[in-house]
């Protein structure tokens, strides 16, 4: 499995989520969505499941146009696959000004209410330390690469393994309806809204997120084993 943290997030994002081993962290710190995917692709060798959340989803998408064969499952949470409006990229230019102005703590801190459901220091400590070790020069990047994403429902159509989409019921980011979609647009996918979590449910909700995606990679280990005809 390869796991893809979302913006500003590092590999503390999945600490709290029992998956089987083995895991590879993936990174992605390319200024552009294509180069988030290849990097993806790069991390390991032949088939793999992919669990993306927000960004890490979003470069999910575009393994999934350019590589659908290599993807044994898919789990996308807390995302969008669809194209940037004209607000958000609006929004991120704001924040890569102001972080190449030196406001990248101002900046941070203008993105930490929109990751939880509710206020907890505790996760907002986690998120922050996660901020502060991706850094700002990686976070320019990632506002890039998100200004160059594409409508991803076609590439998610043309999957053949199974997907599994995860969302927060209270995601002021990504919103359940997105995930909805998302699923809808998959051959074989199962969608879970989690009560009462927000957008980094992976830190908000990790004992549901753990249940959901365990049972889901359980199915899964049998369908490999035992292909439909």
């Amino acid at each position: 499995m390869v796991l893809v943290p979302g913006m500003l997030c590092d590999a503390d994002l999945w600490a709290d989520v029992g998956v089987p081993s083995p895991v590879v962290h993936a990174e992605v710190t390319a200024p552009d969505i294509g180069g988030m995917a290849e990097q993806v692709l790069a991390a390991v060798d032949g088939p793999f499941v992919l669990a993306g959340l927000s960004l890490g989803a979003i470069a999910g998408f575009e393994v999934a146009r350019r590589a659908p064969g290599r993807l044994a499952g898919f789990c996308a949470m807390a995302t969008n696959a669809g194209a940037p409006r004209r607000e958000q990229l609006a929004g991120w230019a704001d924040l890569d000004r102001l972080t190449a102005d030196g406001g990248f703590e101002a900046a941070v801190a203008r993105i930490l209410p929109a990751m939880f459901a509710d206020p907890d220091p505790v996760l907002h400590q986690r998120f922050l330390g996660m901020a502060g070790r991706v850094g700002p020069a990686v976070f320019r990047a990632q506002l890039a690469a998100q200004a160059t994403r594409r409508d991803a429902h076609a590439a998610i159509a043309g999957l053949s393994c199974p997907v599994l989409v995860l969302c927060g019921e209270r995601d002021a980011l990504c919103p359940p309806a997105f995930h909805h979609k998302i699923a809808a647009h998959a051959r074989d996918a199962t969608c879970h809204v989690i009560p009462g979590a927000g957008h980094l449910l992976t830190l908000e909700a990790p004992d549901t997120t753990t249940e959901l995606l365990r049972d889901w990679l359980r199915g899964l280990s049998k369908e490999l084993r035992c292909p439909r005809s």
